[in-house]
Order: C-alpha cells, then structure tokens, then sequence
C-alpha cells in the first residue's frame, strides 16, 4: 500500500486508461478523485472502486471549458498527485480539419492540464512534495499523417513535462510522461476498429495493450518507488517507437 493517504487526481477517470488508473490507485491506498463529463460513468467507476473496498469521489468536469477546469481545481483542494489523462483525440487528416476541433482538441490535452496544474501546484510547493503524471501517446513521437493536431497538444503536453520538471524539482515535486502506444479501449477500438490491432501488430511485441499494462505505468511514476525519475517521457507502447 504504498500510496497509502496519499490524495490522487486522475483526470478522464471514467472510462478507458484513466478508469484503470484510477481503480489501481485505490488499490494501493490512495484516496482518488476522478473527473469527466459524465456523471452516470463516474458513479459506475466510484461504487467500482468502493466495492474493491477503496476510497474515491467523483467529480464532473469539463476540461474544453476553462469555468469548469477552475471550479474542478477549487473543489479538489490539494492533492499529492495529478495525473493529467482526459484527452479529446480526432483522426482528421490536415486537409480535412476545421477550426473548431483544432481548438477543442488542444483546449483538452493542453490547456486544461496547464492551468489545472498551476493551480494545484502552489499547496504541493508548500507541502515539499508531489507528483505530475502527464499521459500522452506515441503518436507525439512518430509521423502521424492522419492525427497532425492531436500528436502536435500530446507533444505539447510532453514539453510541459520538462519545463515543470525543471521549475518544480528544487520544491520537492516529480513531473513525467507517459506515452501509451495501441491501447484496447473503447475509444481507440471505436475510432481505429481493426486498425487498432494492426498498430499492436507492428509492435515488436507483437499487440496491443491491455489498458490495466498502461495504468501500471502511471501509478509506477507517481509512486515512490520512482523517486528518482522526473521530466522523462516513458514509452509504454510495445517498442513501437524503438523501431
């Protein structure tokens, strides 16, 4: 239980890699608040969670507007970790995208992370300790022809990973990343169907990945047992970007 008391964020808790994270945080002790927009899935995930004899709050949450992402970091207080997960992915080719997902996608996956961890951050500087997990994705790291705008805000997202790194490692707090490659969730097999096997076929592994592989990761960097990582990007993607 080594997370034991300890207070977890995971953003995009309701569903998918967030869920997974969420639940295992709970496994190992932590008290966990989840977010997302939908407050049916959100209660599904808590009585989940509470069954398992964990402890978890839902919070709804939507991170495309900036009311919401303030009143999200009001309501939780102060945490010891912040895992920023919610992602509003679209496979658009660049000469098929309009304006309007553009900015939503990096509303999601770069603004809201940004401005959600400059306001829980000032109670983790003052506490001498915490932890920023942020979750990106290979495609940040490779070409990604059909999804231009959604790996340029992931790799965003991985920059945000240094930069605080660097400012926030004299106070005590670890800031890292990880980058799922072909993940089995309802998402990506609703948007890849077939596709999504075939990605987890050219890994040298050989598959895709079961989103509990991937939650082992971020619980990993945010626990102690990482003590010593901050402002790495891990690659948890098969060994697809090796290659």
């Amino acid at each position: 239980m080594e997370l034991q008391d300890q207070r977890v964020l995971v953003t995009g808790a309701t569903a998918g890699i967030g869920q997974e994270a969420a639940k295992l945080f709970a496994r190992r002790g932590a008290d966990v608040v989840i977010t997302g927009r939908d407050t049916e899935r959100g209660a599904q995930t808590v009585a989940a969670i509470e069954a398992e004899g964990g402890r978890a709050e839902f919070i709804a949450a939507d991170l495309n507007d900036m009311e919401s992402v303030r009143r999200l970091a009001e309501q939780v207080g102060e945490v010891d970790v912040l895992v920023n997960n919610a992602a509003a992915l679209q496979f658009t080719p660049t000469l098929e995208q309009d304006i309007e997902s553009f900015d939503m996608m990096f509303d999601v996956i770069v603004r809201a992370p940004f401005f959600l961890a400059a306001a829980l951050l000032p109670k983790m500087i003052a506490r001498g300790s915490g932890a920023i997990v942020n979750v990106s994705a290979m495609s940040a790291s490779v070409g990604a022809a059909d999804a231009p705008v959604s790996a340029a805000a992931k790799a965003a997202l991985e920059s945000f990973t240094r930069s605080w790194a660097a400012a926030f490692g004299a106070n005590g707090i670890r800031v890292n990343t990880i980058a799922p490659g072909p993940t089995r969730t309802d998402g990506a097999v609703g948007m890849l169907g077939d596709g999504l096997e075939q990605l987890g076929l050219a890994t040298p592994l050989g598959r895709s990945a079961d989103p509990t592989e991937i939650a082992e990761a971020i619980v990993f960097l945010a626990s102690p047992q990482a003590s010593y990582f901050t402002g790495a990007t891990v690659a948890v993607d098969g060994g697809f970007t090796a290659i």
